[in-house]
């Protein structure tokens, strides 16, 4: 329940030294606009500072040249239970990315299954409540789902999504407690009417975000059980957070969200 002590954790992080915005593959990327690196850099740097002061452990990737969306490390994989589902991008300027983490990851000591559907890691599979939540419509294909109860041998509930700007299911829902029964917060504007239905049965104290907040980054924020990482431009949700008994530990990415990704999309976590 909200206000228990948080549970340490161990995530796997990359610099956004190579950041940019290139190409357009999302609703809020604009290759014609302007991207300070360094500024990225700083920000991502000081979410890495909130992590470790609040306890956990971050492991970092070596950035490579020309792969400037590297710092998604959410869309990476799925790591659970010891197990990684690789990831396979729907974009060819991410399919490079594949590669470069797998070998990440069995250095690490991991056995790597890759998938044969379009699969997009935690961007859009999010485990909790001893099942894992998973988006489609725009990036992971349906077929990916079942390669995800296979593989971890978990329920697997599979949510449409239907706004572009939402590509992701991490853009819309996260977890707050990942436990059983679990918490979520979520937009359900981001979702079919049939994926909304599920979510308000599976969890009905849910915290239910507005479109302001889901358009700030507010869903794609990282929750610990206790402490909550989160876009501080969500204000509305910032509050009601507060209200839940969770600590809202406010990070600004916003000059990463120009490439459609903030908080968790930067964060991929190692469950043990």
């Amino acid at each position: 329940m909200p206000g228990k002590p948080a549970r340490p954790r161990r995530y796997l992080m990359c610099e956004p030294r190579h950041f940019d915005v290139a190409y357009a593959i999302n609703p809020w990327m604009d290759p014609a606009g302007t991207v300070d690196r360094e500024l990225a850099r700083a920000q991502w740097a000081t979410l890495v500072d909130a992590y470790r002061t609040h306890g956990h452990t971050v492991e970092t990737i070596e950035p490579v040249p020309g792969l400037p969306d590297m710092v998604f490390a959410a869309n990476s994989a799925l790591v659970h239970g010891g197990r990684v589902l690789g990831a396979r991008f729907r974009a060819p300027q991410r399919q490079p990315e594949t590669d470069v983490y797998e070998v990440w990851y069995k250095a690490a000591g991991y056995a790597v299954r890759e998938p044969d559907e379009v699969c997009e890691g935690e961007g859009d599979l999010v485990p909790v409540g001893g099942r894992v939540l998973a988006g489609t419509g725009f990036r992971t294909s349906p077929g990916a789902h079942e390669e995800v109860r296979e593989h971890f041998g978990l329920p697997v509930v599979t949510l449409p999504l239907i706004d572009p700007h939402f590509y992701h299911l991490d853009t819309a829902l996260f977890a707050l407690d990942d436990g059983t029964p679990g918490d979520i917060a979520y937009y359900p504007g981001a979702f079919t009417q049939e994926a909304r239905n599920t979510l308000a049965r599976l969890f009905p104290d849910a915290l239910l975000a507005t479109r302001q907040d889901a358009l700030a980054f507010g869903l794609n924020s990282v929750s610990d059980g206790r402490h909550v990482f989160v876009a501080p431009q969500a204000t509305g949700l910032v509050g009601r957070l507060a209200e839940r008994g969770y600590v809202p530990v406010p990070v600004d990415l916003s000059e990463i969200h120009k490439a459609g990704g903030g908080i968790k999309c930067c964060t991929q976590e190692l469950r043990p």
